[in-house]
């Protein structure tokens, strides 16, 4: 009896530890959820080992030899609830509920900032790690399921609501904040890089000049761009898992933090930019002939050009206002070099396929 107990108290103590020198909050709460999730005998049984998969994010080993491995994840309250909404709600309503990780539990820090939730672990098989031809036509045809079944469906205002509008609000929103944003910025800090006022003012330039456009980008959208359907909002391809089942691919979503209601575009422009450009005509036939099975017609190559280009424009506005918000609001320096970064990508950005114009 004394064994086990001390047992147990050095596992917490080793977990607790693990998380708060990574300066992790709510670390004996997910333990102690850990525990009534797997059973005071497994989650004492051997060693329990973190890795650290990105900011906030680890994957957790229990018990000796390669044991039961688990992925942890830490959210505000409010990106948690709609991941929960996510995986119980929204994704089972359209037949999706294997196509992204189980919920197992969730564990909320005793202040009440943060909750921690408790995933699968579905492992390395992501297109970052892994990017086979086959595995990438499963995930076209997921994304194109998705999208055909989601389309003008009943849950689209609540997930336009307690998630994200990816439509012409954000475009246009965005443009404007980063602008104002950039504008206040006009009275530099003496610290910031020689070369920041030159970079500032060329991203105002193109801001503006977007925003010149945007009337012509909203009504395509409008008359193109089709009925707003479920978006991931983040499909780059380390949030794209396809592995086989049963001899088939089966291909999965993570990381659900950025999802929300809008065209299809949005989603296919960061797929095909995320892609090199020999990969991009076959992945957006493939998508257009999967749609296009389900009785919908896309528009021209031409017209989803430009569709994806207002795409990623707006999602180049929304990481410069962060970025512009972090420096007036929190003097963060580091802000100054990623906006003469965005200024210089900006300026290279091009709709994603050559010679559709």
């Amino acid at each position: 009896m004394t064994s086990r107990v001390s047992q147990d108290v050095d596992l917490r103590q080793g977990f607790v530890r693990s998380l708060e020198e990574r300066r992790e909050p709510g670390a004996a709460e997910v333990y102690q959820r850990l525990q009534e999730m797997l059973g005071r005998a497994e989650s004492s049984n051997g060693a329990i080992r973190l890795e650290r998969l990105k900011q906030a994010v680890y994957r957790l080993r229990v018990g000796d030899g390669p044991g039961r491995a688990l992925v942890l994840k830490r959210h505000t309250p409010a990106i948690a609830q709609i991941d929960r909404l996510v995986a119980e709600r929204w994704l089972p309503a359209l037949g999706f509920e294997d196509r992204c990780p189980q919920l197992l539990a969730a564990a909320a820090e005793r202040e009440g900032r943060w909750t921690w939730h408790i995933y699968e672990d579905l492992g390395h098989d992501n297109l970052a790690a892994q990017r086979l031809p086959w595995r990438l036509e499963a995930a076209v045809d997921l994304i194109a399921e998705l999208h055909t079944r989601a389309a003008g469906h009943s849950l689209i205002p609540e997930i336009r609501c307690r998630a994200r509008d990816h439509g012409a609000p954000f475009f246009l929103s965005n443009l404007r904040d980063a602008i104002d944003a950039l504008d206040a910025l006009a009275d530099l800090p003496r610290d910031a890089p020689p070369e920041f006022p030159a970079a500032r003012t060329r991203l105002l330039d193109r801001l503006h000049t977007l925003l010149e456009d945007a009337p012509r980008r909203v009504r395509l959208m409008k008359e193109h761009g089709g009925p707003d359907t479920l978006l991931h909002g983040d499909l780059w391809p380390k949030n794209i898992f396809v592995s086989m089942n049963a001899a088939a691919p089966h291909p999965r979503l993570i990381d659900w933090d950025h999802v929300g209601a809008g065209p299809f575009s949005y989603d296919v422009s960061t797929l095909l930019y995320q892609s090199s450009p020999d990969e991009r005509p076959w992945m957006l036939r493939r998508y257009r002939e999967a749609v296009e099975r389900a009785g919908r017609r896309l528009p021209s190559d031409a017209e989803l050009n430009l569709l994806f280009h207002t795409a990623e424009a707006a999602r180049y506005a929304h990481c410069i206002l962060f970025d512009a918000m972090a420096l007036l609001n929190d003097g963060a320096d580091w802000g100054f070099a990623e906006l003469i970064a965005y200024e210089q990508w900006f300026e290279a950005l091009r709709p994603p396929l050559v010679g559709a114009s």
